[in-house]
């Protein structure tokens, strides 16, 4: 009921809200602005489902979602000042400052949630001070509501006061190689996942996070460890033995080898839920359910040493050990455990070492950390660079730019210009025809020239500027269709010198005047949309090396690159076009893995078969899946009487969006989703043209 619920109020009010929201904060911050993704509603249906789906029980945490909600409440309140409304730079510093506070929040990790953001998202130097003072009131205000009624800020929070040895370094790096396993493991099956989750459950979104919850519930209800909620699973094992610690007898000897084999369980079907359920249809994160795996394996392998120990306590191997004095802590390979995999998934180091100090407060247990965490890293590298941030952005189609990335083309910004392009002359268009042009064209901005025939640049003006001058025109005064458009200073005959109609004067000799300064008229044939115009656009030279216009996005962030040469406009270069080349470049060759966050790129009649047999593979399953929602069906219906009927034919997704249809009774209605234009054009690059009114455009610089 409540993952039926948290997936209606998504469905209906907030898309957006689904999943964690951490990919797209990335790309966010970097400039990618989606439209109604940071917006009110999104941070009111997710602050209000996200509840619901961690109560639901599905394999899920709160933390990525967490990051998200701060970041919407903080654009949120950012609109209501005008130094943030018109400065976007500003904006983004105030979203890299709450994507800190969320985490730290989330992990109780102050100094852990600044170099989070540092590792993870693009972030500017004027941020650095915001953050610490954004994280520092966070972690302040969670203090004095103490949620938990401990004095602790997360559940899971522990203290070790016992060291380790060094023959345990042998088991660490186990950890830390399952950790790199794990992360690589998940990532892989998990996009497998969404992409099956797109092509035939997009419709079912509702039905599908609800029957996960009930499967999950199935599942996990008779294993005592994936019975209880992840958080409380965390704090029990990674709890000493000693002090009267000992859930459901984990600490008793006797159950030693029950405790390895529900663990061992636990480790395998929380890893299979985690890869079906990151990506449903409601506020989901991966960073608690990940930790839960880490810390149920982690735990394992301790106990698992612990008997060895025991087994041949005079071994030289346990030199080391203290006769009469506890050895072997099992709880601190759960911590090392749950630090692996969150490090193993999100391709993040120093932060997680950081973290996990930071909840443990125990010196001696850094340098564990530290070898655990760059062992994942090692291992996790070895089968693709980038976190599982990185691989939904690229699965996405977001046009991102790693900033952590070098490449080298050795070819100039001509190679990937676009020369044919639609552009605007500076003087002579009537405003039908440019309304015309704006109706034909998906572009976010448009260059203006002399004339198409020199092409000599004048400036550069945005699609939403341009649409908000002409909607103010005709709102404010009579502009007829035939009225002619000019920007900046033109020769424009008329009465009078008016942004809509000018005098036989040269307005070349006349101050900038603006719609709230001119006088009503009627029948007004001339319109100035100068005033809109950027005059100064980036421009920069032909022969400018690629690798010189990938830093200059990636840094000042920009909508578009003009590519002037002697006055003249040869062409421009957006995002898309970059990582259009980089992909082809990569493609071009052998069957690799690059520096591109761990995109795997293949060529030849071998990819051709790979996905053929991907796509036959997804087939089956999905007919599978109809044949035992059809078998299900009409069980139901028998055991009813007929008075119950799951309908296989209702459209989720577009019409009702509930699970069960009473033939006497109303359904719950839900809005239909505007599908987003990741979803719409699969694996492509989004440039911000593909679907104006549901979602992605590139900000202003």
């Amino acid at each position: 009921m409540f993952a039926l619920i948290a997936a209606v109020l998504v469905k209906s009010f907030a898309p957006y809200a689904a999943g964690s929201g951490i990919s797209e904060i990335k790309c966010i911050i970097a400039g990618f602005v989606m439209k109604g993704f940071l917006g009110f509603w999104t941070l009111l249906i997710k602050s209000i489902g996200l509840p619901l789906a961690i109560a639901s029980g599905l394999s899920v945490g709160k933390e990525g979602p967490s990051v998200h909600y701060a970041v919407c409440m903080g654009n949120v309140i950012s609109q209501l000042f005008e130094k943030y409304r018109r400065n976007a730079a500003k904006t983004r510093e105030i979203l890299s400052a709450c994507a800190a506070a969320g985490v730290a929040v989330a992990f109780g990790s102050p100094i852990g949630g600044v170099l989070f953001s540092l590792e993870l998202y693009v972030l500017y130097e004027n941020a650095y001070p915001v953050e610490f003072v954004c994280v520092a009131d966070a972690i302040n205000a969670t203090k004095a509501m103490n949620p938990f009624r401990t004095g602790q800020l997360v559940m899971f929070q522990v203290r070790y006061d016992r060291s380790w040895h060094f023959f345990e370094m042998f088991f660490f790096i186990i950890i830390g190689v399952f950790g790199g396993l794990y992360g690589a493991f998940v990532m892989k099956w998990n996009l497998r996942a969404q992409a099956f989750r797109k092509r035939y459950l997009t419709r079912y979104a509702v039905a599908e996070a609800t029957i996960l919850a009930a499967a999950t519930a199935i599942v996990c209800y008779p294993n005592k460890f994936l019975r209880i909620d992840m958080t409380e699973s965390m704090e029990d094992l990674f709890l000493e033995c000693e002090g009267g610690h000992d859930y459901d007898g984990l600490c008793n000897a006797k159950n030693r080898w029950s405790m390895v084999f529900s663990l061992a369980m636990a480790t395998v079907l929380r890893m299979f839920l985690v890869i079906i359920s990151y990506g449903c249809k409601v506020p989901a994160g991966i960073f608690v359910p990940s930790m839960a795996i880490g810390a149920s394996f982690g735990r394992m392998i301790g106990i698992l040493v612990q008997a060895l120990h025991e087994s041949m306590p005079d071994s030289p191997f346990f030199a080391s050990c203290q006769p009469d004095v506890p050895c072997i802590t099992p709880g601190t390979y759960a911590f090392l455990g749950a630090g692996a995999a969150l490090s193993g998934v999100m391709h993040i180091t120093v932060s997680v070492v950081v973290i996990m100090f930071e909840l443990t407060g125990a010196l001696t247990y850094i340098l564990p950390t530290m070898i655990v965490v760059g062992v994942t890293k090692a291992v996790g590298e070895r089968f693709g660079k980038g976190g599982i941030a990185d691989r939904m952005i690229w699965f996405n189609g977001y046009p991102f730019l790693d900033s952590k990335e070098e490449h080298t083309f050795g070819v100039p910004a001509s190679s990937v210009m676009t020369s044919q392009m639609t552009v605007l002359p500076v003087s002579g268009m009537d405003l039908k025809t440019l309304e015309h042009t704006l109706a034909q064209n998906r572009y976010q901005g448009f260059p203006v020239v002399e004339d198409r025939t020199s092409m000599i640049l004048v400036g550069y003006v945005g699609r939403t500027e341009l649409r908000y001058a002409i909607e103010r025109a005709k709102r404010e005064r009579a502009v007829l269709p035939s009225a002619r458009c000019f920007f900046g200073n033109a020769n424009a005959p008329s009465a009078r010198a008016t942004p809509s109609t000018a005098s036989g004067r040269s307005l070349g000799a006349e101050p900038a005047v603006t719609f709230d300064t001119i006088p009503s008229t009627s029948n007004q044939t001339y319109l100035n949309l100068g005033r809109f115009m950027d005059p100064t656009p980036l421009a920069v030279h032909p022969g400018l090396p690629l690798e010189t216009v990938m830093e200059v996005f990636k840094k000042m962030g920009p909508r578009v690159i003009l590519i002037e040469h002697r006055g003249r406009l040869a062409g421009l270069v957006t995002i898309k076009d970059c990582l259009k080349y980089q992909f082809t470049v990569e493609a071009n060759g052998s069957n690799h893995t690059g520096g591109n966050g761990g995109r795997q790129y293949d060529s030849g009649p071998s990819a051709t078969t790979t996905t053929t047999t991907q796509q036959l593979q997804e087939e089956r399953l999905w007919e599978l899946i109809r044949r035992a929602a059809g078998w299900l069906a009409h069980l139901a219906s028998r055991a009813s009487g007929g008075r119950i009927r799951l309908h296989g034919s209702i459209d989720y997704g577009a019409d009702r969006g509930a699970l069960l249809a009473l033939s006497t009774r109303s359904s719950i209605s839900a809005r239909p989703r505007t599908p987003s234009a990741a979803e719409g054009n699969g694996m492509g690059i989004l440039d911000g043209t593909e679907d104006e009114e549901a979602g992605v455009e590139l900000d202003d610089r």
